[in-house]
């Protein structure tokens, strides 16, 4: 069948389609919708479908067959298309997203990781939950393996956090007494559906120095995250949002390259240039290399230290080059830090003002464990390393 209501979809409706729908009939709260698995299928069915949802607008992303593994999240690899509404804007959000396997940077991606191709992706269509807060959960430390959640959350839509874009609040639950400990993101914009695409509008100060979720909130997360994990028996990476009260489901697949080692930490008479959030874990030596826009890729050399504002899809391949990565935003969900465990190389986010404190061209050590860049003093400056455990 070319169209199957999201509650129904098996693992022929792609991994995100077929996990979502393990989740609904658990009776975990997702929003409804269903999966269109041929580009092709009859304009009809396909609005008669859309005409059963009640949201004003939906969310269009793909689902791959190869996508959301142990081991490939294709983290923005593929496309999302969010608040389309009509008949008119879904068909073409569909065809965009079913035809995002084939682009040269989802190609790229499947060939690092060894994967085999796939000509189009099945497309879930699902209501868009007008969050008024988002974020992301992990029910195990994705940077050492630790036995504690880690929450990011930030106001408006997930893609913000999802992006890089802002600093999101980050929360570290610890049982068994779930102790939590905060540290507040900077959450400088927020994105929220508006009259017609989504429109991202700066945060007020007061808002940007608080916390974005309640202890009840916090208590309901972390229950909905442990709920995940014992339906699919491993780790999970969930995507939730919060609106009116309530908390959706988004996604849940099992975390990438989950490490049980804290790596190895920098040499602690190295003074701190900038420090972040640690991301992925390991260390690295070797120049810094401050990168502003897609114009400055080919000054990257392997074994830099990749120094930038953000990431997004469109920088994948400076990952199989770069030692080490630094961004001034962004959180453990983020585009930079996702891609960069996967590649196995260390990872600072956050790191606010990095492109101002950074010399560019100057040897440098990262900490993707701790959180720090390190000057590394010119007479004592090693060839380029990495050391992270295998």
């Amino acid at each position: 069948m070319s169209v199957v209501p999201l509650a129904e979809a098996g693992r022929s409706c792609g991994r995100k389609a077929s996990a979502l729908a393990a989740l609904m009939r658990a009776g975990l709260p997702v929003p409804d919708g269903f999966v269109v698995t041929d580009p092709a299928t009859d304009r009809r069915l396909i609005a008669a479908h859309l005409h059963g949802l009640r949201a004003r607008a939906v969310a269009v992303r793909s689902s791959a067959v190869g996508e959301d593994t142990e081991t490939a999240s294709f983290a923005g690899q593929l496309a999302t298309v969010l608040g389309a509404r009509g008949i008119d804007e879904v068909l073409a959000a569909i065809q965009t997203c079913a035809a995002s396997t084939r682009t040269q940077r989802a190609r790229s991606y499947r060939m690092h990781l060894d994967l085999d191709g796939e000509a189009s992706a099945p497309v879930i269509v699902q209501e868009l939950i007008e969050a008024d807060r988002a974020g992301v959960l992990f029910t195990r430390d994705p940077r050492s393996g630790a036995d504690r959640l880690v929450i990011n959350a930030s106001w408006g839509l997930g893609e913000s956090v999802v992006s890089g874009l802002i600093t999101p609040d980050e929360l570290i639950v610890t049982p068994p007494a779930d102790t939590v400990r905060t540290t507040i993101g900077t959450k400088q914009t927020r994105l929220d559906l508006g009259d017609g695409a989504p429109v991202r509008t700066a945060v007020p100060g007061p808002e940007r120095a608080r916390g974005c979720l309640t202890p009840d909130e916090i208590t309901e997360i972390v229950a909905l995250g442990r709920r995940c994990e014992a339906l699919f028996g491993r780790p999970q990476d969930i995507e939730w949002a919060a609106r009116d009260g309530r908390v959706w489901l988004l996604q849940s697949r099992p975390i990438t390259t989950l490490s049980s080692s804290a790596g190895q930490p920098a040499p602690a008479s190295l003074p701190a240039l900038v420090t972040g959030v640690p991301s992925s874990p390991g260390c690295a030596s070797g120049p810094a290399r401050l990168v502003r826009t897609v114009d400055d890729f080919s000054r990257v050399r392997r074994g830099d230290i990749l120094v930038c504002r953000t990431t997004d899809p469109a920088w994948t391949p400076l990952f199989r080059v770069a030692a080490g990565v630094v961004t001034e935003t962004g959180g453990i969900l983020s585009h930079a830090a996702i891609v960069a465990r996967e590649y196995r190389i260390p990872a600072v986010v956050g790191a606010t003002a990095a492109m101002d404190r950074v010399p560019d061209g100057e040897d440098v050590t990262i900490d993707g464990t701790l959180g720090t860049v390190a000057a590394q003093p010119a007479q004592l400056a090693p060839p380029t390393r990495i050391e992270r455990p295998r």
